[in-house]
C-alpha cells in the first residue's frame, strides 16, 4: 500500500481514496489530508472549510445536497466514526454519466474517503448510531446557493439499503425538488 491508494469510479473525476494507516497496539495514525499527495492523484481542489456532522440514529439520511455556481463545492468526505452509505449524483450536463449515481460505504474501519468534484449532488445515510461524517469543501457555505434533489426521486432510483419507513430525514430534505433530466445543473 502506498501513502494514498486512489481508485477511479465509473463517474469521471469521482475518486475513492484510502490513506495509509500506521497501526500498533495503541491504535493508528493516518493523514486524512495531504495536499501534495492529492495533487499527485490529480486533485487540485483548494479546500477552504471543514465540516462535521454527527447523526445520533442509524438510518439518518442527509441529502442530496449541492451548491449552485458560482459557489459550487468540490468535497473530500469520510467517516472518522461509525459507518455511512455515501451517494453522489452526476449533475454535469456535459458528462456522459449525467444523471447517474454512485454509492459506496465509508467507514471508520476502512478509513476510506471519497473525492467529489464540482458538479455532483451528495448525500449519505448512516448505517450505525453516532456516526460522525467529515468533509472538506472548496467553497464557503452560501445559503443563497444551497439546494438539492429529493433523496427518493423515482427517476434516480437510488437504493439506500435501508427501509424507507425507518429513515430519519429532515423536513427540508423531504421538500427538495425532484431530479429534472432537462435541467442545466452544471455545464
Amino acid at each position: 500500500m502506498t501513502d494514498l491508494d486512489v481508485v477511479t469510479t465509473p463517474l469521471p473525476g469521482l475518486l475513492v481514496l484510502k490513506p495509509r494507516r500506521i497501526e500498533d497496539g495503541r491504535g493508528f495514525f493516518c493523514e486524512t489530508y495531504h495536499k501534495r499527495r492529492l495533487a499527485k492523484a490529480g486533485i487540485d481542489a483548494c479546500f477552504v472549510q471543514d465540516n462535521l456532522s454527527l447523526s445520533r440514529s442509524e438510518g439518518t439520511l442527509r441529502g442530496l445536497h449541492l451548491q449552485n455556481e458560482p459557489l459550487a463545492q468540490a468535497k473530500l468526505v469520510g467517516v472518522p466514526k461509525g459507518e455511512a452509505r455515501d451517494v453522489v449524483v452526476d449533475l454535469r450536463r456535459s458528462s456522459k454519466t449525467f444523471g447517474r449515481h454512485f454509492s459506496i460505504v465509508l467507514s471508520e474501519a476502512e478509513g476510506n474517503q471519497l473525492f467529489i468534484p464540482v458538479g455532483f449532488a451528495h448525500g449519505f445515510v448512516t448505517l450505525k448510531p453516532d456516526t460522525l461524517f467529515a468533509y472538506k469543501v472548496s467553497n464557503y457555505y452560501s445559503p443563497e446557493h444551497d439546494t438539492g434533489i429529493c433523496f427518493d426521486d423515482p427517476v434516480l432510483g437510488i437504493d439506500w439499503d435501508i427501509a424507507a419507513d425507518t429513515l430519519v430525514v429532515s423536513e427540508r430534505d423531504r421538500a427538495l425538488p425532484g431530479f429534472d433530466p432537462k435541467a442545466e445543473y452544471f455545464v
